[in-house]
Formats: C-alpha cells, structure tokens, sequence
C-alpha cells in the first residue's frame, strides 16, 4: 500500500469506511473536508485539510507525502427531487469539485502516483437487457451525461503523469446505510417489493469488496481506464428484492407501480434511478486479477443484513 492516501469527499458512507479501514492497518489517512471541527468525529485518525472546492484548488500542502488519492466527492443523487437547481447543484458538486481537485494536483510540488476515482454504473443509462461491459459506450440521460462529463475531470489529471483509474460502482451493499439502509425498514416490515415490471438489471456491489477494489486500483501500477465495480452475479430487481426478502424471512409480493414511483419521484428521477436496467459485468475488474470475496447476491445480503 501507499505511504500515505488522500480522501476527497471522506465523511460520506465510503469515504468514511475507507478511511477507517485504513487507519486499522496502520496506513496514513489525510482527508479534504469542508469543515475539519465537524469532520473530526467521523475521521479520528486523519490528517483533516480544510478545503471549500467553490473557491479555488485544493490545497498543495493536502498532497505532501501523499502517494494515492481517492476521490468521493459529490451530492447525494437519491436524496431530492431532480429541480433545475437540484440538478445544477450535482452536476457542480462533482463536475466543479473534480476540476478544483485535479487543479490542486496541478499545483502540488510532488503528486500522487495514482488517483481512484468513483463514477458510477448509470454512466451505461438505460439498456435493457444489453450486456455492458467496460469497453460498452455511455449512455444518454442526465446521469450518464453526468458521469461521463464527471469522468472527463477526472482524466485530465493523467496529463499531469498521474496514473487516473475510473470505478463505476452498482448498488453498495453496506451495514452503515445507503440504498440498503433505505430499504431494510419496508421490507422488515413485509412491505417491500420490485420496483415496476422488476425485469430491470440491478448491478450491486458488497462494500467489502467495494473498498477492497479500490486498495487493489491502487496498488496495482498496471491499472489505468475504467473498471465496472459491480459483483459479477447480474440480478434484476425482482430477484434482489426476492433475495432480501428471504433474508430476512418477510413476504415480497408487493411493487411500486411505475406511475407511482413517478409521480413520488418525478419522472426523470424515477426512470433513471429506480426503473432503468444496466446489466453490467466486471469483466476488465476480473482481467485485472481482482477476486471478488462477495460475488452471489444471498450470501452478501445476509453479511451485511446480520
């Protein structure tokens, strides 16, 4: 592993997790965080940098001794409605925020070796019954015009000489919350179910594995372009809300009709989020000599719902 690792975006869900996973093993941690008096509680063993992204490129000494970095930054897509300004605020909170970051490794003294940084899945949109893999082309739609603008920022740092790896993470599957953690409270109550028709692939990801993939993009030096973080069983999302179910011994027999989701949601957020089909496969994550320790979706659902 690096010397030391830089997180931009560390008091989320994986940033946190990573940092803390870290800190066990003993590797050094610096975080770049808005708030370091807030941040603190959530990252006790990091270096806190203090950084608002709005005014400018992160700061040089952030990257002092630092051999990786690992880039999470960004709004929560899930948490509002889709607005005009809702929509301008993810697009700024991860196109603006990447462009600042990449700026400040521009300026640092010494860079990084490697930077990880976290796309996701949508960047296919929506494609049936289409198997995607990394060499698959992009999407149309608002999330994957956001991931592939996103991503683009991302790459420029490997003009710097810096080796730029891209992970598109499915669903994370993570005791600390998430889409599961949404979940969990209707289906323990036997009011969970499929989304629409439920025939849409749902690709997903178990956080061990998501964080161990990043420790392996980062160690590895022959690792650049996108990998596709998903587990390799595709399931379609009446087969994971039948799994969850039987995990935790409630009835699944209930949907969300899709006009329902829609009027909830809108429709644009709906048909992105909840109603669109990606069947991806790691395929590029496989090649890499990557081995998933969660790869079936019944034994990953009962780790992290025990």
């Amino acid at each position: 592993m690096p010397d030391k690792i830089l997180i931009a975006g560390a008091t989320g869900l994986l940033g946190t997790a990573l940092a803390a996973a870290l800190a066990r093993e003993g590797v050094p941690v610096a975080a770049l965080v808005r708030d370091p008096s807030r941040a603190a509680p959530r990252l006790p063993s990091a270096t806190l940098h203090a950084w608002d992204p709005a005014k400018g490129p992160a700061p040089a000494a952030a990257f002092e001794g630092v051999t990786a970095v690992v880039n999470f930054m960004g709004e929560s897509i899930a948490d509002k409605r889709w607005s005009d300004e809702r929509r301008r605020v993810l697009r700024a909170s991860r196109i603006d925020t990447t462009r600042a970051l990449v700026d400040g490794l521009r300026a640092a003294t010494t860079k990084p070796r490697v930077l990880v940084h976290l796309s996701g899945i949508a960047y296919f949109g929506d494609r049936g019954d289409e198997v995607l893999t990394e060499t698959s082309a992009g999407g149309t739609g608002f999330l994957a015009e956001l991931a592939r603008d996103w991503e683009a920022e991302a790459q420029k740092a490997g003009d710097l000489g810096v080796r730029v790896v891209i992970l598109r993470p499915g669903v994370v599957l993570s005791r600390g919350g998430g889409f599961l953690g949404k979940l969990l409270p209707l289906f323990r109550l036997g009011l969970g179910g499929r989304a629409g028709g439920g025939q849409q692939w749902l690709p997903w990801i178990h956080e061990a594995d998501m964080l161990a993939l990043i420790r392996h993009a980062i160690a590895s030096d022959g690792i650049s372009g996108a990998l596709n973080a998903v587990a390799p069983e595709p399931v379609t999302n009446a087969e994971f809300s039948t799994a969850l179910g039987r995990t935790l011994g409630r009835p699944t027999v209930l949907m969300a009709p899709q006009f329902a989701l829609r009027l909830a949601l809108g429709p644009a957020m709906a048909d992105e989020l909840l109603l669109a089909s990606q069947r991806a496969m790691p395929v590029r994550t496989l090649e890499t000599g990557y081995k998933f320790s969660q790869p079936l979706l019944s034994p990953a659902l009962k780790d992290v719902v025990a």
